[in-house]
Formats: C-alpha cells, structure tokens, sequence
C-alpha cells in the first residue's frame, strides 16, 4: 500500500472538514493508498498548534511555500480565503504536487484560467470541492437524469439561502467572516453559494449558455473586525438569476444571506416530459421523485400510481451508501468530503470512482457562469457564456 502525505493550507471550517476526510476515508473504502498528515500551515501560532492536536498533523508551518516545497509532500489541499487559490494551486501544480482546491477555483475566471493552464501544463490530478454532488441523493438524482426517467427537460430551479448576515452587527473581516470582504472574497453569495448551485445544474442539467442577473447588498458598510473603522461593502448579499441551458430548458437561481429563517437552504430541482426530481439540503438523506412515464416506452405510468415519491436513499444499492451503514440510518455533511476523497483517490490509482471528480478545469468553468453572472448584474443585461 503506497503512502501519501497531505499538506493541508488552512486551519478554517474548511479544514477541518478536509482533515476530517482524510482521518476516515480509509475507515469506509477500499484504497490502494495509506494517508499520513504531514504539515498543516496556518498564520496564528496557537490555531494551528490546536489544529495540529485536534487533526493529527505530523509538524506545523507558517509558510505555505515551505510546505508546497516539501518533497515529502505528495497531496496539497488549499483551504485558505479565495484571494490566495490561485497563488497556491499554481505553485503546487509547478512542485508536481496532487491538488485539491476549496470553492470557488478563484477570484475570477481570468485567475482560473490560469490555473488551469499551470496544472495541465504539469499534468497533475485535481480535485475541487464541490461536495453536494457526493451527496447521495443528489448523486441518486444525477443517476435518475441518466436513466432518462426525466427525459426532456424543460424547468431546473436552484435555490440557496441562509440568514447569518442579516445584523448590521455582523463585522466584515476578520478569520469566521472574511466572505463579506471582497478583496478576499473575490464575490459574495454568487461565488460562495451559488457556484455550488450552477455546478450541481450544469453537472445534472448540461451547461448554461446565457445569464440575466440582479444583485443587491441590503447593508452597505460594517465595521471592520480588525481595524474597528466603518468598512464599504461592495460583495452582493443576495443574487438572482435567470438562465438559458444549451438543452433548451430554463432556469431560475436564487441566493441569499438575509432569508431569516434558512439555515443552509440548498435545493435543486427538474421538471421533465417523463418525471420531476427534487432536493433539499436540509433533509439530505431525502430525494423527492415524480414518476410520470416509463424512460424506454414512454407509457404513462397508470394514474393512480402517480404522485411524487419521498426515496430516503440510505440503501446499499443508492450512490455511496453501501460504504456505511444499514438501511434507515443516515449520513452527514462529513461524509460529502469522504465520498468525494475516496474518488479522488480511486482515480489516483486508475480505478473507476462513483463519480468523477470535478477538476479544475471544471471548476473554472463554474467561475466563468459565476463571472457572466455578475457582470450581467452590473450591466442589467442578458450575458451569452
């Protein structure tokens, strides 16, 4: 079994959640390769220190170029605010490095085609976190898509709200809140939140080929959490956006950090000739699916059978699952990551994953919609992709 040793560059939410994938991947799956946490770098001496002894990391550092250097080193995780991704991926793709990158890929899609450039240059494996798809409902869902039980799609509707930033309290700034500064952030809930939405349309939906947008920021200043001086906000607090899908369907995308009540409200749904799928983050281990005709005859299905059903998918037989537990009982956010780590690595070795991982050069295509999106907004017109 070949050992692989991880440089993880964060010590967020992020990184543990990353760490997290790493401690338990090989709890669940059958993989060719032993992980060993080598060094995790932070800026804060005490967070990291912490982090170290929580996670299990071998050594520390307060330099992520020292890390991305280390010879030792085979994995590069980037789990640091969005400025420094490019940065970062460039110089890991260059040292030869496996990548594995936070979303969004960038600040914008000029940065990600940069990076995309540096580690097909290098010829290196990458992987970006779009971790909704190892969701395995909204995996089951991608598997009903193929199936064709949908069949020709007319409707996709995205919905991703949440409500922590509705007090004129809230700072800007700081470790917990540097989303709301764009020159970290790059863009508020259109690259935050919505790049999760349009990565899940396109991967279920094909891609979108124009935009017409409206952002909005309700607060327009906060005090700054490091400096105490009044900050300008210029991120967009809620976003929404129509779109036009090169299969001829519509869509309808909705963000928002003021939807009082919403916690992390992520859904997704398809309405087609043949059937409807919907989904709902905060009931994760539920997908809603309507039967309306056979996918091979295009019989309607007899009328008193009709009628959405509700598929608690934690069977052996839905995407993942045989990894866990029995049926009936469900898995978490965590998982997401593991899932998406064991076919990360499954790919490594040249074995077939559940899915395949969305690399770089997908995710820059992610931030070049989340671009469209946001110059639509600012132009008030319909943008071709």
């Amino acid at each position: 079994m070949k050992t692989l040793k991880v440089g993880m560059l964060g010590t967020g939410f992020m990184g543990r959640t990353h760490s997290n994938a790493f401690n338990q991947v090989g709890h669940f799956f059958e993989l060719p390769y032993k992980l060993v946490l080598k060094t995790c770098y932070g800026r804060n001496q005490t967070t990291l220190a912490n982090f170290q002894k929580t996670w299990g990391y071998e050594e520390t550092s307060t330099d992520w170029h020292k890390v991305v250097s280390d010879p030792e080193i085979d994995i590069i995780d980037v789990a640091t605010p969005n400025f420094l991704h490019r940065e970062m991926v460039v110089e890991a793709a260059q040292a030869g490095k496996m990548i594995i990158c936070e979303k969004p890929l960038a600040m914008n899609y000029a940065e990600a085609e940069e990076m995309v450039e540096a580690v097909e240059k290098a010829g290196v494996q990458t992987a970006v976190s779009f971790c909704y798809r190892r969701n395995p409902s909204v995996a089951l869902f991608k598997q009903i898509v193929d199936e064709n039980r949908i069949g020709r799609p007319f409707h996709y509707r995205a919905t991703y709200n949440q409500d922590y930033t509705i007090s004129k309290k809230v700072p800007v700034g700081g470790a917990s809140l540097w989303r709301l500064d764009a020159k970290v952030a790059g863009s508020g809930v259109t690259g935050d939140l919505l790049a999760h939405s349009i990565d899940c349309a396109e991967w279920l939906n094909g891609p979108i080929e124009r935009v017409c947008a409206h952002t909005e920021i309700f607060i327009k200043e906060r005090q700054n959490a490091e400096t105490g001086d009044m900050t300008p906000i210029t991120i967009d607090d809620a976003c929404m956006f129509m779109a036009i899908f090169r299969n001829g369907s519509v869509g309808t995308f909705e963000s928002s950090r003021y939807a009082r009540g919403r916690k992390n409200f992520n859904t997704m749904e398809m309405n087609g000739e043949n059937g409807a799928c919907f989904f709902n983050l905060e009931e994760p281990e539920y997908l809603q699916f309507f039967r309306y005709a056979d996918p091979e005859t295009g019989k309607k299905v007899e009328d008193h059978l009709t009628g959405w059903q509700r598929i608690l998918v934690t069977n052996s037989e839905h995407p993942y699952m045989s990894h866990y537990w029995v049926p009936g009982t469900v898995i978490g956010y965590e998982h997401y990551f593991i899932n998406q780590l064991a076919d990360f690595l499954l790919e490594a070795a040249g074995q077939r994953p559940v899915y395949p991982t969305p690399t770089v050069k997908d995710a820059a295509r992610v931030q070049k919609v989340c671009d469209a999106v946001i110059q639509s907004a600012r132009e008030e017109r319909w943008i071709q992709i």
